[in-house]
């Protein structure tokens, strides 16, 4: 059955089944979010590993994605996107698999560096769907309902995210240390492979478009001159519009992940949460998240989705101040159920705020962009946050990535 959620009298029949899947997608994805890719940094923590090491974590995918990017999004714009997303994203999708088994097979710097290598390789696969995504998004909903299904999304993700993180946190704090573990590892794979079911169920509504004519180099000697290099690196992108786009995002970007791991530290040697804590903290963030999207659609309807996308990246400051400040458990909860809100307005708003400046008939090669600039953010500050926050400190660390958020919102709704 149904739930209303997902029952829109205003939605066109023949887009329900897209925005169906849609949601189920992000449902199952929401399982695999609040299980093992929940945990996997406090579990990698837990194990005794440093702040590069939990960062090296996020860099894989970063590193690999600057090396494929470009060839990923011209390599989407020859297939049947649907497909391709699809494939890709069961490719990636095994590597959680591998994740189950890794408590009993190795000591804890072997499941640390095991679950590294294992970050680059599933990086190879996702590189096309992360790409591809987002072109299939923006392929198989119309733009006057984008708001509407990335808020019900947005909805969606946080209700099995709170739900199986808050069960996940329970299970973990109940069973031994390795089964718990391999517990959540094999839930957060059943979900990915839920998740890429419904992908496949997605079909593009737009695909009687032309595809863009990407000029080819002749078969001479000039195949590897400037312009031709040029042309296949698509650089005619940086002299449009959408340059300012990609730099406020990069910006927005970098600020957002420098914090990421920070996190895991500090909850785990400084708050000393417990896996059952850092559960019912992600719960109410989420819970939060539900409440925020549904305000989603009413907010980018009156202000649009750059200043929403603007005042929410500043607004995510919020959530590292109020951190930095924490001192027990209770307070965690306060600013993990405040700091929801917010990220549910910018996370809902900002990929739509990017599709505005996009040409219809060449989202890939643009996506593709989005992607290095996405990942060299997602690079810098995984290598970057550690190291700062040893030189200054962890608090100290969170204060100021918290200033940078703000600036970053300032940056977007300027030149963004």
């Amino acid at each position: 059955m149904r739930f209303n959620l997902f029952r829109q009298s205003d939605v066109p029949e023949k887009y329900r089944s897209n925005f169906w899947h849609l949601y189920s997608d992000i449902a199952w994805f929401g399982v695999l979010s609040g299980t093992a890719v929940n945990f996997l940094n406090v579990y990698a923590t837990r194990l005794g590993a440093s702040g590069l090491q939990i960062g090296l974590l996020a860099a894989m995918a970063a590193i690999v994605n600057l090396f494929l990017a470009i060839p990923a999004g011209r390599w989407i714009e020859k297939q049947h996107t649907g497909r391709a997303v699809f494939w890709s994203s069961i490719v990636f999708r095994i590597g959680y698999v591998l994740w189950i088994p890794l408590p009993w097979l190795f000591n804890a710097q072997g499941q640390i560096w095991t679950l590294i290598v294992l970050a680059f390789l599933m990086a190879i696969p996702l590189t096309p769907l992360g790409v591809g995504f987002n072109a299939l998004f923006a392929e198989s909903v119309p733009d006057r309902f984008r708001a509407q299904v990335a808020g019900t999304r947005n909805i969606t993700f946080a209700i099995t995210y709170m739900v199986t993180s808050f069960g996940a946190g329970i299970l973990l704090k109940n069973m031994p240390f390795e089964a718990g573990y391999t517990a959540i590892f094999a839930i957060g794979a059943f979900g990915a492979a839920m998740s890429s079911y419904h992908i496949y169920h997605v079909i593009p509504l737009e695909e009687s478009l032309p595809r863009p004519s990407i000029p080819q180099p002749a078969p001479t000697p000039q195949t590897d001159s400037p312009r031709g290099i040029k042309s296949a690196l698509r650089l005619d992108i940086w002299s449009t519009p959408f340059r300012n786009i990609l730099l406020a995002l990069f910006f927005f970007h970098l600020a957002q992940y420098l914090t990421t791991p920070i996190y895991p530290l500090y909850n785990v040697r400084i708050l000393h949460l417990n896996d059952s804590n850092i559960g019912t903290g992600t719960a109410l963030f989420y819970l939060m998240v539900l409440i925020g999207s549904t305000q989603l659609r009413r907010a980018t309807q009156h202000f649009g989705n750059k200043k929403v996308t603007a005042w929410g990246a500043a607004g995510t400051a919020l959530y590292p101040f109020m951190l930095a400040a924490a001192h027990t458990v209770w307070h965690y909860y306060v600013l993990s159920f405040l700091g929801g809100f917010l990220f549910a307005m910018v996370n809902g708003a900002y990929i739509n705020y990017m599709l505005e400046y996009i040409p219809a008939n060449d989202r890939p090669s643009h996506l593709a962009w989005y992607s290095i600039i996405l990942n060299i953010a997602i690079l810098a500050s995984s290598l970057a946050g550690p190291s700062i926050a040893q030189v200054i400190g962890l608090t100290n660390a969170l204060i100021l990535f918290g200033v940078l958020r703000i600036l970053a919102g300032f940056a977007i709704l300027k030149w963004g």
